[in-house]
């Protein structure tokens, strides 16, 4: 069962880096990771991706276009895959989600589950389950590298990437590890989740 209580993430302890300069950090770090484990925590429910085709299409309503431009990232995928297998690096996430899901998220798990097919390592945690720990605020979002760099990702209100802030003190991130390592342990496998409770789904609505 996973534990309600939230590690703090004191924003006074940490780093803040610009959207450019975290993007570099953060291809830099994981280039480098040899025999480790990465985490990836998303709460939000809209996100705004630019450059990203597939999202684009989803934006003008153009379904069958989206879901097309997703299954052509197979090549792509499978060169990740085949780098992260040789590095001995894992990438876990946890996607909270919130139903009835919105379009967005309809959308990401489509693409989430192919990339389950090259061995990211996805999971499904309702956002009933975190419910009790949100009563101030959502959870935040958060990336781990290596089980050693924390960012907590930073975005616009209309769900624009916006920078993040970095946090290396081991007493900031370790609990963190500590905790998506439970909350992945009770999240639902991504192609359960996805069969269950997306496959059969219509169209969403264009955003």
């Amino acid at each position: 069962m996973l534990d309600l209580r939230v590690p703090p993430l004191p924003l006074g302890r940490g780093e803040l880096v610009g959207q450019a300069a975290y993007k570099r950090e953060f291809a830099i770090r994981d280039s480098a990771i040899r025999g480790g484990s990465s985490w990836k925590l998303e709460r939000r429910q809209h996100f705004e991706e630019a450059g990203n085709p597939s999202r684009e299409a989803l934006r003008r309503g153009e379904w069958d276009e989206a879901l097309r431009l997703i299954e052509a990232r197979r090549d792509k995928l499978r060169g990740i895959a085949a780098d992260e297998t040789a590095r001995g690096a894992v990438f876990h996430r946890v996607r909270v989600v919130e139903e009835p899901l919105t379009p967005y998220v309809q959308w990401e798990l489509h693409s989430l589950r192919l990339s389950a097919e090259y061995g990211e390592r996805v999971r499904i945690l309702p956002a009933k389950a975190v419910a009790a720990a949100e009563s101030d605020s959502p959870l935040p979002e958060l990336v781990v590298q290596d089980d050693v760099v924390l960012y907590r990702v930073l975005y616009t209100d209309a769900g624009a990437a916006d920078g993040a802030v970095r946090f290396t003190d081991p007493e900031i991130v370790d609990p963190w590890v500590a905790y998506l390592r439970d909350a992945y342990a009770t999240a639902e496998d991504i192609f359960s989740y996805f069969d269950r409770v997306v496959a059969h789904l219509p169209p969403p609505a264009a955003v």
